[in-house]
């Protein structure tokens, strides 16, 4: 019986610890809980795991969660643990409000730029109809606006040159620009 603990000793000393064993100095068993899901070759995983919720917790955790689920379940540790760590008070609440507040801002811009392009379309239909006057009037022609900005018309008398040069025209003068404040956008919020 001693030669084959020795020998069982031996396999667990030649194959390095996981980062959990290791940042709690203790022997790495081939039934480690913490091993398939914190590598030694990434420490500071368990290390903020360990700080925020403490090792003996997250090892209950892990026993009493289906296997095929526990990778889901450290992932979300990790991202929770970062949260609380960069954030202390509110941790995770406050990375998706900050998310919530973003998304808000975001939408409140593209309501904008949706309203100000529709000013332009009818700005340009105005334009266009003045442009080509009492020829359009006099020939029954409906101008159309496209969603694209294009414009299109049912006649066949109306130049499509003349058509042309109008719409180049106001595009010309009304060049929309749309500006996304991106403060922030570059870099991710939390790292897991």
């Amino acid at each position: 019986m001693g030669g084959r603990k020795q020998g069982q000793s031996c396999r667990l000393a030649s194959s390095s610890p996981c980062a959990g064993c290791k940042l709690l100095r203790r022997r790495c068993a081939h039934d480690c809980v913490f091993a398939p899901y914190f590598p030694a070759s990434e420490p500071l995983k368990f290390a903020t795991v360990h700080k925020v919720f403490g090792a003996s917790n997250v090892s209950k955790l892990l026993q009493e969660i289906p296997v095929q689920h526990r990778g889901d379940a450290v992932s979300s540790l990790v991202y929770e643990a970062n949260a609380r760590v960069r954030d202390p008070i509110y941790g995770c609440v406050g990375a998706i409000s900050s998310l919530q507040h973003q998304v808000e801002s975001l939408q409140a811009q593209l309501a904008l730029a949706q309203a100000e392009m529709v000013n332009l379309r009818m700005r340009q239909a105005a334009y266009l109809a003045h442009q080509l006057g009492h020829e359009t009037l006099q020939n029954n022609t409906y101008i159309g606006l496209g969603k694209d900005g294009t414009v299109s018309t049912d006649s066949s008398a109306m130049s499509s040159q003349k058509l042309v040069e109008c719409d180049a025209n106001f595009k010309a003068m009304y060049n929309l620009d749309v500006v996304v404040d991106q403060t922030n956008l570059d870099s991710p919020m939390w790292s897991c």
